[in-house]
């Protein structure tokens, strides 16, 4: 063997053998990850985001839905506004159709046509889902009271849904979900324990009191009444949604 290659095997056993040296991106071999762990299990593999997407995997739709929907700024008269970048787009557009662009014209007349016949659409599945609903649950309320059968309450209750076909619009005057009924329920029987009580007083105040008296029993209906305005308040919100 030369004395070049017993010099470069002996700098190896060196190296190989030396004690371990902890620093700056060598950490004591106690704590240091075994061959194969990754120091990062939770967190995006390195170089992720430049990987190939899997099978099935949409990341172009992902893409342009976050960059559809950047905020940017634009000019709108003398200031700037921020809006999406979808927005900004079909602002664009508009403007270049006002000012006689007849591409620009037949881009944003046939995606204004589009856009009210997929909402048209979807109004009239919207209102005859509402109307089967409204029809089968009030069928079936009929039959189960003609039958001496428990009446189901359903949620929502047919009786508090409004369809207005002439108008296209759909109202829900009453709860959506169980915890909503709960409140719902609470607020009429309190509604219904109130109106007793005023109708009790009104009884009294039929009668022949001192005048004292007759001042507490208005009072007292006075007082009754603003319960039952702040009730009838709370009830309306469920229609106001």
């Amino acid at each position: 063997m030369s004395d070049d290659a017993e010099r470069r095997q002996l700098r190896r056993r060196k190296i190989e053998h030396a004690p371990y040296a902890v620093g700056y991106g060598k950490p004591p071999e106690a704590s240091r990850f075994s061959k194969g762990q990754s120091g990062n299990p939770r967190g995006r593999p390195k170089g992720a985001r430049n990987r190939m997407p899997q099978l099935g995997e949409e990341r172009l739709k992902g893409i342009i839905m976050e960059e559809a929907y950047r905020d940017i700024a634009v000019r709108d008269g003398d200031r700037n506004v921020t809006v999406p970048m979808a927005q900004a787009i079909v602002r664009s557009m508009a403007v270049a159709a006002a000012k006689g662009s007849a591409r620009a014209q037949k881009t944003f007349t046939d995606l204004l046509m589009g856009t009210e016949a997929d909402g048209k659409r979807g109004l009239e599945e919207w209102m005859t889902v509402a109307v089967d609903y409204k029809i089968d649950w009030s069928r079936e309320i009929e039959r189960c009271k003609r039958l001496g059968l428990p009446v189901p309450d359903p949620i929502p209750h047919p009786d508090h849904i409004e369809v207005d076909v002439r108008r296209g619009l759909i109202r829900i005057n009453g709860p959506l979900s169980e915890k909503e009924k709960r409140n719902w329920d609470w607020l009429h029987a309190r509604k219904a324990d109130f109106l007793e009580e005023r109708e009790d007083i009104e009884a009294l105040l039929a009668g022949k009191h001192r005048k004292g008296v007759e001042d507490m029993l208005r009072a007292d209906i006075a007082r009754t009444d603003d319960l039952l305005a702040i009730i009838d308040r709370a009830l309306d919100s469920f229609k106001d949604r």
